[in-house]
């Protein structure tokens, strides 16, 4: 079963390796240890390398992020004995994993190896989505050294930039070579393209999609320069769909930065930049504080406070709970975290730009169970003692139920399936598309009654 990746991108400092410590569980990358989801938080507190100056991360740091969804449980009333193997699931909402990394901050010329651009596009492969780390307060510049009055703005526009001269002088190099072999071997242009995107994670389904956006109607064989430019233009929407958090949103300046951004990249203005698409890139914006994201993290972890991740609240030692006073410096900067971000945005906007991310991927919750009438893992009728929807998958939109229930159980065991039913007992076909009206999947096996793989 794929397990989808979030890729946090941008220059040295913007804020990556905290955004990843704010909202993932560490499992690996530059170090050999894991620590687990406790079961009263989001997650545990990952173990990036956070520092003041460029290329504090060298290699990636992996994680886990939680992202909250509306639960299943919550539809059948079964909150109370909602039990998941991974995540945890409070009055229905539910929280589901999802891969994430930070990567080596890019800064211009990476496309031609400065800094460390090899490294930073080549760590990009393998992501799903990016999270384009944008540092607002404009305290850092394009290397990522500090400095006044920097435009951030120059950070939203040039990354792009640079993943796309990556691709496009990579085609460049042995463009005579594609065309010689297409016309010899009478391949269709999607094939041709595919051998070529397969570097970058795309598969033929994937380089389909990008032609028929790109609207390209000539030859590949008398493709211009501009031509390729924009089939790789198109290509990035397509492969990296990118999300941009408006970092460090408590820091002065931030304001202004912030509304200029806006007005750069409002809708209607858009409309003339992608020639004609209405591209609402401000859907696609979301202002975040990833460091007192952190901060609120570690007082919950500690015991100071009982934090309501994804909102402003938090609750203070009192006599209704076992929770412990603060320290007056505590006390102080937890009153700034309020005032410059909880009071003024909400939120710290960690949570959101994970639920966005989710959003823009079009993943589908899917629950496999054994047993369609309890949700659970034991017979018919029975009490289920482990608990109900154990397991949740994510799944892509356009996925079919045939396609799932192979990569739950495999091609072998999927000769002796008998039939696959959703709830109310109603059968699926291999070819029925999933959808928040079916994906609570149970299957029945030949040889074996049970619907998921323990």
């Amino acid at each position: 079963m794929k397990e989808y990746l979030v890729a946090c991108v941008g220059k040295p400092s913007a804020g990556k390796s905290s955004f990843l410590n704010a909202g993932a569980s560490f499992f690996g990358g530059t170090r050999s240890f894991c620590r687990e989801l406790t079961r009263d938080a989001t997650v545990s507190d990952a173990a990036a390398k956070v520092g003041n100056f460029p290329f504090t991360t060298i290699r990636p740091n992996h994680g886990v992020a939680y992202v909250p969804i509306d639960c299943q449980c919550k539809r059948f009333g079964k909150q109370d004995i909602c039990a998941p193997k991974h995540g945890k699931c409070t009055d229905g909402i539910r929280l589901v994993p999802l891969k994430i990394m930070d990567v080596a901050g890019l800064v211009p010329g990476a496309s031609t190896g400065e800094g460390l651009g090899n490294q930073f596009l080549d760590d990009l492969r393998t992501a799903d989505l990016l999270i384009h780390v944008v540092d607002s307060s404009g305290t850092t510049d394009a290397g990522g050294k500090v400095t006044i009055g920097y435009d951030p703005i120059n950070d939203i526009d040039w990354l792009r930039s640079e993943i796309h001269s990556w691709i496009f002088n990579n085609l460049m190099k042995k463009w005579d070579g594609i065309r010689r072999r297409h016309i010899a071997t009478g391949q269709n242009t999607a094939e041709t393209m595919a051998l070529q995107f397969s570097g970058y994670g795309a598969n033929l389904a994937c380089v389909q999609r990008t032609l028929d956006r790109a609207a390209v109607v000539d030859a590949l064989d008398i493709w211009t320069e501009d031509v390729i430019k924009k089939v790789v233009d198109t290509f990035l929407d397509e492969r990296f769909p990118t999300i941009i958090s408006l970092n460090k949103i408590d820091l002065p300046d931030s304001d202004k930065n912030i509304d200029r951004i806006f007005r750069k990249y409002d809708p209607v203005s858009m409309m003339h930049v992608c020639m004609g698409k209405l591209i609402d890139i401000q859907s696609k914006i979301v202002l975040t504080s990833a460091l007192a994201e952190v901060f609120l993290r570690k007082l919950h972890s500690q015991g100071f406070i009982n934090y309501h991740e994804g909102t402003d609240l938090f609750d203070l030692a009192d006599e209704t709970n076992s929770l412990k006073p603060l320290p007056p410096t505590t006390q102080s900067r937890l009153e700034k975290v309020q005032d410059l971000v909880l009071f003024r945005y909400g939120h710290t906007g960690v949570q959101a730009t994970l639920k966005l991310a989710m959003e823009t991927l079009q993943l589908i919750p899917v629950y496999p169970v054994r047993n369609i009438n309890s949700f659970g893992d034991g017979s018919a009728g029975g009490k289920e003692k482990s608990g109900v929807f154990r397991d949740c998958v994510l799944v892509k939109k356009g996925a079919t139920v045939g396609d799932f229930v192979l990569d739950m159980i495999g091609e072998e065991r999927k000769k002796s399936l008998q039939y696959i039913e959703t709830v109310g007992g109603v059968r699926l076909g291999d070819s029925d598309l999933i959808s928040t009206s079916n994906n609570i999947i149970s299957f029945k096996l030949s040889n074996d009654a049970s619907a998921t793989k323990n």
